[in-house]
């Protein structure tokens, strides 16, 4: 049974999550109102069953009262009924009793069962002195009243019994509870479709709202809703996906840019090989000058494969969250070998337990297990460029270290003991084409730190630089 309930509940659970904001209002309302109207026509049920309760008896005591004003007894309590021309008509359903019991008149065609009723409702009634009311209990509905009337010598009275039936009473109880069932169905029937009407109607802005603001995003940024006169929560919803327009423009603008400077980026080291190869082309040196040549070839060429393979990781990155998980301790190895091998006279060294100024105290050792949840080809090319730049602007000493922060992230800073770079800087160097000191003699354009924060984003994280004695960037990535 609890299985089969559960069942029920599933399905509905489905049926509603996934029903429309019309229907879910609109059945909302109209279960509300059904629950009012299956009250009133409870209520109205039972006040009108105690309404013609109260009718039936009334018109038994009248009738009884009407018979005791004919019944006389006398000192002796013998019983003599005072009858006019038309008292036949109070006979209906009627009995009298003197005081010892016995019958001094019965109606017509009365059944044994019903005489025998009347007989011990008589009784009751003498004994207590009072009206007495009682069902017959009968297949048909009746109910009787015994009225104590008069005295006799030995105190006991005279009794009036009179009955009446029920069932008109109870047919149009019956036929008011159909009539209200009928009128409060139609009722909920009217109110729901009027209810989805009108949400129909109220919602149809915002669906139109909805369609326009997918057409400008897709066809013109630039459109708005602006403040025209609206109701409040559509004037709310305008601003709402003016501020979506608003980031949608500013994301594409964004993108126009990057690719603007990508483009140049890419642009430099291709020139680079066309000149030299022109050079090469025309110059009749020897086989040093040739060395050279192929020299710069080759370092242009690889600075054009570290910039498309770093595009196409920020494509993959900002197509879809980075998938896949890596260790840290090897990718820095990596880049610590590698700045080595660029760079003798510096100190790269791998450690852990960072500090990170900016989000709290982290802790762990990168030379534990501490795993980052990109893979491991995104984390060298994100980390590439910000070790690049603290191995050339270093005096004698780089420091990696990655370590786990509280939030459920990894932490993954490079410090260097350059110069660092100057506080006013320590956003603008994030920026596309802009780069800290341009007269350091290095011929890039000022994306790698771009690059970087990009791709960290992409990831779910993040990148910034510090303010302090020598150079630091940090990076915040989630935890694998």
């Amino acid at each position: 049974m609890s299985g089969g309930a559960s069942r029920v509940g599933s399905w509905w659970r489905r049926r509603v999550g996934t029903a429309s904001l019309r229907s879910r209002l609109a059945w909302g309302a109209t279960l509300v109102v059904a629950a009012w109207a299956l009250l009133l026509a409870v209520g109205a049920y039972l006040l009108l069953g105690e309404a013609l309760e109260e009718e039936a008896e009334g018109v038994l005591r009248a009738r009884a009262q009407a018979v005791a004003a004919t019944v006389a007894v006398d000192a002796g309590g013998a019983v003599e009924l005072r009858e006019g021309g038309d008292d036949s008509a109070l006979d209906v359903g009627t009995w009298v009793y003197d005081p010892d019991g016995a019958v001094v008149e019965r109606p017509p065609g009365a059944s044994e069962r019903i005489d025998e009723i009347a007989g011990r409702l008589a009784r009751r009634a003498a004994d207590e002195g009072a009206e007495v009311v009682v069902d017959a209990g009968l297949v048909t509905p009746t109910r009787l009243l015994a009225l104590p009337v008069g005295t006799s010598a030995g105190g006991a009275p005279a009794v009036v019994v009179t009955s009446a039936s029920f069932a008109p009473y109870e047919g149009l109880r019956e036929l008011a509870a159909a009539g209200s069932a009928v009128a409060g169905l139609a009722l909920v029937v009217v109110v729901h479709l009027v209810l989805r009407a009108t949400v129909a109607r109220a919602l149809q802005p915002v669906q139109d709202m909805t369609a326009q603001a997918a057409r400008w995003s897709a066809d013109d940024v630039d459109r708005r809703f602006g403040a025209a006169p609206r109701p409040a929560e559509l004037a709310a919803l305008a601003a709402v996906l003016d501020g979506v327009l608003d980031r949608v423009g500013a994301a594409l603008r964004h993108e126009r840019t990057f690719t603007a400077e990508v483009s140049h980026e890419l642009r430099t080291p291709l020139a680079r090989v066309r000149a030299e190869v022109d050079w090469l082309r025309r110059s009749g040196g020897g086989g040093e000058d040739v060395e050279r040549g192929l020299a710069t070839l080759d370092e242009a060429a690889a600075t054009l494969e570290g910039v498309v393979v770093t595009l196409l990781d920020t494509a993959r990155a900002s197509s879809s969250r980075a998938p896949g998980r890596a260790a840290a301790r090897p990718v820095l190895e990596g880049l610590a070998g590698a700045a080595r091998e660029r760079r003798p006279e510096v100190d790269v060294e791998v450690a852990g337990d960072v500090a990170d100024d900016a989000a709290g105290e982290v802790t762990g050792d990168v030379a534990g297990d501490v795993v980052v949840g990109v893979d491991a080809a995104v984390l060298e090319r994100l980390l590439q460029p910000v070790v690049d730049n603290a191995v050339r602007h270093a005096r004698s000493r780089v420091r990696l270290s990655a370590a786990s922060a509280p939030d459920d992230g990894v932490v993954v800073a490079v410090d260097d003991d350059g110069p660092g770079i100057p506080s006013h800087l320590l956003e603008e160097v994030f920026v596309p084409g802009v780069r800290g000191d341009p007269g350091d003699g290095h011929d890039g354009a000022g994306l790698g730190l771009a690059l970087v924060r990009r791709l960290a984003r992409a990831a779910g994280g993040d990148a910034h630089a510090e303010g302090r004695p020598g150079g630091r960037v940090v990076v915040r990535l989630p935890r694998g």
